[in-house]
């Protein structure tokens, strides 16, 4: 159903009508508005909902793209793409806004879009940190523009919980916007997300950090720290660096240069208390951080050239949603198993099913053994192959383990009828 003829399709996308992309920088305000009238023109593919506000009130409005606004349908994967975490990395908040114009404006022309859109619920959250991107607007002149930070000069991509964050990192109270995001990265049962940053060009990919940092920080080394689906994420960052205009070439800024357009986070430099970790650490969705330009706030002259560097990147990465394992664990009289633990053999990831049952399993094509639990069901396995542009469907009825049980008394009766036997 996907990768070849799918992608292919998705290519021959032309741009939307010159009229409907956004080619200078708006303010909160014209965004909200700019938003809210895109959707009184797509009700039906389209909505606008917010997940909390900034720590100057400013609301964090999310665009959600889909063939039912609103609902989350049964075994459709829920992706997302944040942007402008950083308010002075301004190339991703721009390229976000003209891909919801490149997928609602296309949706009725195009059947790769179309398709796109029928089979995933999509969400794009422009902006992240609205507030500091007001600030770096005002300041853009000046010697040493400001916005990085939220209002509280902190830096959300380092607020984020993490098991291995030394300790002079942890004293920082969690911002509104980083709590914003992590309540709504729970209440949905995300799958895949990008976070799109500027300042270079390459795909950086978990884990930003690991357990030796303090110790490596100290003699000054880096270190690479891949994941157990350390296979997944780099096919996933080529998907995108390979779609850009040339990001896979791997050298663009400065001296750094990155094999394939791609890299390991922590292997380049540690980030403590990263997004991306805690996507993957905390819950089942796999996202990865997107460098999209040398310069951090770009002039607005530039803005349509990186939307165009950037336009088949973005499509052919949300595309990858489409691929490994998905289905529902149900009991034996078929309810949903909220919980369920959906472990693949030889990785010790772990992804829950979702209060349907739903689970979906990022995995690259070939053979694997499904291993299912539950408390108080038999654990379950099955074999599986994954192949190649298609997502297999592998659903599970588990039995339940208490009907089995021995209640205390019949135990202690048994115990005694064992003494009698050995005595007699």
């Amino acid at each position: 159903m996907y990768l070849s003829l799918f992608l292919g399709l998705l290519f021959a996308v032309t741009t939307p009508c010159s009229s409907h992309l956004t080619k200078h920088y708006m303010s909160h305000k014209e965004l909200e508005n700019h938003l809210q009238s895109l959707t009184s023109m797509f009700p039906d593919i389209s909505r606008v909902y917010s997940i909390g506000e900034s720590v100057k009130g400013r609301s964090l409005l999310v665009m959600e793209i889909s063939s039912n606004p609103g609902e989350h349908e049964f075994l459709e994967p829920e992706f997302k793409y944040v942007g402008n975490m950083h308010g002075d990395e301004t190339v991703g908040r721009q390229i976000l806004l003209n891909l919801i114009e490149l997928l609602l404006w296309n949706y009725t022309s195009n059947p790769a879009i179309k398709q796109l859109v029928d089979t995933t619920r999509i969400h794009i959250l422009c902006t992240m940190n609205p507030d500091g991107f007001n600030k770096a607007q005002k300041t853009q002149n000046d010697y040493l523009p400001d916005g990085r930070n939220n209002a509280n000069n902190v830096d959300l991509n380092r607020n984020f919980p993490d098991p291995f964050v030394p300790s002079y990192f942890s004293k920082v109270r969690m911002q509104k916007e980083t709590k914003a995001v992590i309540d709504w990265l729970h209440s949905l049962p995300f799958v895949l997300s990008a976070n799109l940053h500027g300042g270079a060009v390459v795909v950086n990919y978990p884990y930003d950090n690991f357990k030796e940092f303090q110790r490596y920080l100290f003699f000054g080394r880096s270190i690479y720290a891949g994941t157990p689906d350390d296979d997944v994420f780099k096919s996933i960052s080529k998907t995108y660096s390979k779609s850009h205009h040339n990001m896979s070439k791997g050298k663009h800024c400065g001296e750094d240069k990155f094999v394939d357009g791609i890299t390991n986070g922590a292997e380049w430099y540690t980030v403590s208390g990263g997004m991306q970790d805690y996507n993957y650490r905390y819950t089942n969705c796999f996202e990865i951080l997107i460098e999209l330009s040398c310069t951090k706030l770009v002039p607005e002259k530039d803005l349509l050239m990186y939307w165009e560097h950037n336009r088949k990147a973005l499509l052919s990465y949300l595309a990858r949603i489409h691929m490994g394992v998905k289905g529902v664990v149900l009991t034996h009289d078929h309810e949903p198993i909220e919980g369920a633990k959906i472990l693949i053999h030889d990785r010790t990831k772990e992804i829950k099913t979702w209060r349907t049952g739903e689970y979906w399993r990022l995995l690259l094509p070939g053979n694997y053994q499904l291993e299912v639990s539950a408390d108080g069901y038999f654990t379950q396995w099955k074999n599986i192959t994954v192949t190649e542009g298609e997502v297999t469907r592998m659903d599970f009825n588990l039995f339940e383990s208490a009907s089995l049980r021995i209640s205390p008394a019949t135990s202690i009766l048994f115990v005694h009828m064992i003494i009698a036997f050995l005595l007699a």
